[in-house]
């Protein structure tokens, strides 16, 4: 069993316990007591450790070199991508991902240049909670998962699979792939520096806002961007708290 299978099941146990924390959670987010607590936690973390790191890491890096970097990680993205192009029944994407993998391992210096997209070469992004989604698998309750953040039931159940897709398994040597793990982390956070701050500034309740913003961009990247009508105004209508009841008008004395 790997540790993500085990912490899967760490946090199915945690909603057992901790699902009826909210008295009026949205359609979406059923477990919002615990998802709270998870964000909380998250939060924590981020702001005594990942923030101080990505902006050291902003610091002392040149624009090029963190421009390399995340150019070097998209590039093993694109192999993960290209295989659930695949499954989702999508062979033109699937061969642009996997031409993008060919040029920028080889002209791109193991993808630290993106030659590919000057090419025409199209960056695409899936992954396997998409292509479940894509077959008509449903997303699930809203699931902040401990240190990985926003997720869905199906997205978490997805995360197993992509995991053999990642460059953790791309690269064997354990030491590396951990120092890979970790840089990831740290130029990812980097990027968001900004947005984050913007997010403090403008949200009254940043849970819900980025609960929100997570299902609507997720149920976009499931239909490429062409969401039916329908979908969209069901996640709206599911997002919503339940209207509070009308309060009872007192008997007459």
């Amino acid at each position: 069993m790997t540790r993500l299978t085990k912490l899967l099941l760490a946090v199915a146990t945690m909603i057992t316990i901790t699902g009826c924390a909210s008295t009026s959670p949205p359609k979406a987010d059923p477990w919002e007591g615990f998802n709270r607590g998870s964000f909380a936690v998250n939060e924590a973390i981020d702001k005594a450790v990942l923030t101080p790191l990505a902006r050291g890491y902003q610091a002392v890096t040149p624009t090029f070199v963190r421009t390399g970097v995340s150019n070097a990680f998209g590039n093993f993205g694109d192999v993960g991508t290209g295989l659930n192009n695949m499954l989702q029944g999508k062979p033109d994407r699937a061969l642009s991902d996997f031409g993008r993998v060919l040029v920028n391992s080889t002209l791109g210096i193991l993808g630290l240049f993106d030659v590919a997209s000057p090419m025409g070469l199209e960056k695409n992004n899936e992954d396997f909670g998409q292509t479940l989604g894509r077959w008509g698998v449903g997303s699930g309750p809203y699931l902040v998962l401990p240190l990985l953040g926003p997720s869905t039931l199906r997205d978490a159940i997805g995360r197993v699979p992509d995991r053999y897709t990642s460059y953790s398994q791309q690269v064997g040597h354990v030491p590396t792939s951990n120092s890979l793990l970790g840089l990831d982390i740290i130029r990812t956070r980097a990027e968001l520096l900004a947005t984050g701050k913007t997010l403090e500034e403008a949200s009254l309740d940043k849970y819900q806002f980025l609960r929100d913003a997570f299902l609507q961009r997720r149920l976009s990247q499931v239909y490429d961007g062409k969401v039916p009508q329908a979908l969209r105004e069901k996640l709206e209508e599911d997002i919503e708290p339940p209207a509070a009841a009308p309060a009872r008008p007192l008997p007459p004395k």
